[in-house]
């Protein structure tokens, strides 16, 4: 989430990178009142590791993976479409919205309605939308939830929304954000009639989790290919996982979780899937979990083409890492960094532990930001490859898999950036958020 700070025991850079979002998932036309108002105004599967075990006790059988209801498991054996091998294209950024600024953007998410809006997350609890036209002028308040939002730590704030794959029908939109000591995952409703806002009294909490320490809140959410939501969350702060959460099956810290907000069970607001690899264990492990062994998860997404799930993760001194997540699948984290043992000293075994699927080390960057394959149309020379960069040393990367998983990595631009995120519109192009308040796309140019 944040930044998840890599430098130092605790340097607070605000690396937002810790966690993110990369599906554009294509919904309905909203209902109609919706568009009246606003109108106006890529992951790939890796080799099979073994899945969760009793990691406090001896080990036992992997749980069912039993697949519920017929639905699409969000991985994919298939690799994603990519651009000619070895061509890459020469881009530079340009502003998306030169008239608009905003104060610490965490969030770009398209408008569910095919209306070409889109909308921008603030760190303080301000959620704006606004035309997808470099002309624009201004942004419109979408909802403000800054009274229910602390934001006084770097890391701290609304982190995350995503709106319900049948938002046309319900107008659910669900957030995660920080409040004094918790993280909160709550869902708030569209009102239908005039004037077609948010209600603030709307909120309905579904999840709410204890944060130890001020850092590593992840905050990335978004609804997967299976219809259920996803929630990162960091190892809980401080340095180094001191309390050992996101090797703690029973705390829900450093870790992806997956839950299904259509269902109520047990007088929650959302159920366990029952695939999900910890679903009825009887040892007190949290059923959400869906993977683990994170450090500070900053922005997931799903490939568009295959359903992989690509998660980037901050690292602590050394490593910063890009994961293809499965399901019941341990990422390491605080037994390693990266695919170094942690702390180095360590002579640690690597073995049920899932390594990156690509790593960088400091000081080439500190804190990273996940981002999206691109499916775009504006560069074709980019297709199918996942971008990402550094939120403190404002590197853009492309990252391409061939048929055997073999990373290609390449540097794609040198900025001055503080990238806080990476969103895609409607159109599956993808922008860039500047933490210092600006938004830009990618411009090839053509030599």
């Amino acid at each position: 989430m944040f930044f998840a700070f890599g430098c130092g025991d605790f340097v607070m850079l605000w690396c937002f990178h810790e966690e993110e979002r990369c599906q554009t998932v294509r919904y309905g036309i909203f209902f109609i009142l919706f568009i009246l108002l606003f109108s106006a105004a890529g992951c790939s599967e890796k080799p099979s590791q073994p899945s969760i075990t009793d990691q406090q006790t001896a080990a036992e059988q992997p749980l069912s993976t039993e697949q519920p209801r017929g639905t699409e498991q969000p991985t994919s054996t298939e690799p994603s479409p990519v651009a000619e091998e070895n061509v890459w294209p020469a881009l530079k950024l340009v502003e998306a919205y030169p008239n608009v600024s905003f104060n610490q953007p965490l969030e770009f998410l398209p408008a569910p309605d095919g209306s070409n809006r889109v909308f921008i997350v603030e760190k303080s609890g301000k959620i704006y939308t606004l035309d997808n036209d470099p002309e624009v002028k201004t942004a419109n308040l979408f909802l403000d939830l800054s009274s229910r939002v602390d934001s006084s730590a770097s890391e701290k704030g609304l982190l995350g929304m995503a709106f319900h794959p049948r938002f046309e029908e319900n107008g659910f939109f669900y957030v995660n954000y920080t409040n004094r000591s918790q993280t909160v995952i709550a869902r708030y409703t569209l009102d239908r009639d005039p004037p077609l806002q948010p209600m603030i009294q709307s909120e309905q909490v579904l999840l709410t989790i204890p944060q130890p320490y001020q850092n590593h809140n992840g905050g990335h959410l978004d609804f997967g290919p299976d219809g259920y939501l996803y929630i990162g969350t960091g190892d809980g702060g401080s340095a180094g996982d001191p309390q050992g959460q996101a090797q703690n099956l029973k705390s829900l810290l450093g870790k992806i979780l997956r839950i299904d907000v259509d269902q109520n069970q047990n007088g929650d607001l959302y159920s366990i899937p029952l695939d999900n690899p910890l679903e009825g264990n009887l040892k007190g492990y949290r059923e959400e979990i869906y993977a683990y062994g994170f450090r500070n998860p900053w922005k997931f997404c799903f490939d568009l083409k295959n359903s992989r799930l690509w998660v980037a993760d901050v690292g602590q001194n050394t490593v910063e890492e890009i994961d293809i997540v499965e399901k019941g699948l341990n990422y390491g984290w605080n037994r390693m960094e990266g695919s170094l043992c942690y702390p180095p000293s360590n002579d640690c075994s690597k073995e049920g532990l899932q390594l990156p699927i690509w790593e960088y080390k400091h000081p080439l960057g500190k804190s990273i930001t996940g981002g999206y394959p691109y499916y775009g149309n504006r560069i074709a020379g980019l297709s199918g490859t996942y971008v990402y960069g550094d939120f403190v040393t404002g590197l853009i990367w492309g990252l391409r898999l061939d048929h055997d998983f073999v990373p290609e990595n390449k540097l794609l631009i040198e900025s001055n950036l503080k990238i806080s995120s990476f969103g895609i519109d409607q159109n599956n192009e993808i922008y860039i958020l500047d933490f210092q308040g600006k938004i830009y796309k990618f411009q090839e140019i053509i030599q």
